[in-house]
């Protein structure tokens, strides 16, 4: 196993939290990953540890992929850790009084059927959680046609009745009201607008040069895809497997996903620009002096705005404008396979937990219980 501490180390009162990130790739649970947590506005653990490289369950590294560490560069596919970096797109054209919250969508997206607003869309209640024409693997990179299926879809119910996490379909629906109002798409929107600004190295839509920095996704159980996926035919099945694809490594470690923008589930990013994303909007919307939204803005964006059932997650759920809220008081998001990003106003810290890795989220688990004990 490869482990590497990088830009300061750690601060010796964290240390069972390398400890525990340590015992993750000693007990073969873990095969790639980086994590980074800031405390108090400042980095306290920056680590990285295994290999970029693809290991079939069951190999031990580094018996495959020593000669491709993981670096603090590495960049891994987040999957849903980049809901929040969508919504906030949509939200600094909300700061900037391009965007009403409560405007339809149908006002910035000209024949869009469904009767549901910006807000809405960000809370994962509009009603749309799956694209509704069945379609191709293929088309998976096609913006436009599944754009165009949104607009013309019915609703799965009344917006704002109830939620249901819009599992693939949020990218589309909030990355097509940035570039509705704004031209850019929101790719390119996050790298002006949002990476640049903010020193983050994150990225919807990736060139050629930082496509060969990517950790490969493998699974720790051959059969994840299947669990992962729900009752056949059920709300949670259709969101997750139209189009087919996003969960098949052979899929997303391709140059074909990784180049393209599927905001909902392709964020590449790295470890540090999650945990400092975060911390610019614990600060109120400024990082390192640079304002991205106001303070009262960040206030609406991470309160709760619906409590209630979630029908693909099928539990209850607190959602705010993009992510979701704990009884605790933080407010982040997980990714399917075990990458998380959140921040914890309460305890003052942000967290980010980037794994090639597909697995559940245990292992997070055990991070945060290690970080708490520190607190």
């Amino acid at each position: 196993m490869i482990l590497t501490a990088y830009r300061g180390g750690m601060h010796a009162r964290f240390a069972p939290v390398r400890d525990c990130f340590h015992d993750l790739f000693a007990a073969s649970r873990e095969t790639g990953a980086a994590l980074t947590v800031r405390y108090a506005g400042e980095t306290v653990v920056d680590l990285v540890g295994g290999t970029r490289a693809a290991v079939p369950p069951g190999v031990v590294v580094p018996a495959v992929g020593a000669d491709r560490p993981w670096r603090p560069d590495t960049l891994v596919n987040v999957y849903s850790v980049g809901k929040p970096v969508v919504a906030l797109c949509l939200l600094i054209l909300v700061d900037r009084g391009r965007v009403e919250l409560d405007a339809p969508v149908s006002a910035y997206w000209p024949g869009f059927r469904t009767p549901a607003t910006v807000r809405q869309v960000l809370s994962h209640t509009a009603g749309l959680p799956a694209f509704p024409v069945p379609r191709p693997a293929g088309s998976v990179t096609d913006w436009a046609l599944l754009c165009a299926d949104l607009a013309a879809a019915d609703p799965e119910w009344e917006p704002g009745a109830s939620a249901g996490e819009h599992a693939w379909t949020y990218g589309h629906l909030v990355g097509e009201l940035v570039r509705r109002v704004d031209g850019r798409t929101v790719g390119r929107f996050l790298a002006e607008e949002v990476a640049g600004p903010w020193g983050l190295d994150l990225a919807f839509g990736l060139g050629a040069t930082d496509r060969r920095r990517c950790a490969d996704l493998s699974y720790a159980d051959r059969g994840w895809p299947d669990a992962t996926r729900g009752e056949p035919g059920s709300l949670r099945a259709r969101a997750l497997d139209n189009p087919p694809g996003g969960r098949d490594v052979a899929v997303v470690n391709g140059a074909a996903w990784r180049a393209a923008e599927i905001p909902a589930v392709n964020l590449h990013a790295t470890a540090t620009a999650l945990a400092r994303l975060y911390g610019g909007l614990l600060a109120g919307g400024t990082l390192d002096g640079v304002r991205l939204l106001s303070p009262d803005l960040v206030a609406e964006a991470t309160r709760v705005q619906y409590d209630g059932p979630d029908l693909v997650l099928d539990r209850r759920a607190y959602w705010t404008l993009g992510m979701q809220w704990e009884p605790d008081g933080s407010w982040g998001m997980g990714g399917i396979g075990g990458s998380s990003a959140w921040a914890d106003p309460e305890r003052g810290y942000t967290f980010a937990y980037a794994t090639a890795r597909l697995a559940a989220h245990d292992r997070v688990d055990e991070l945060v219980e290690a970080l708490h004990s520190c607190l």
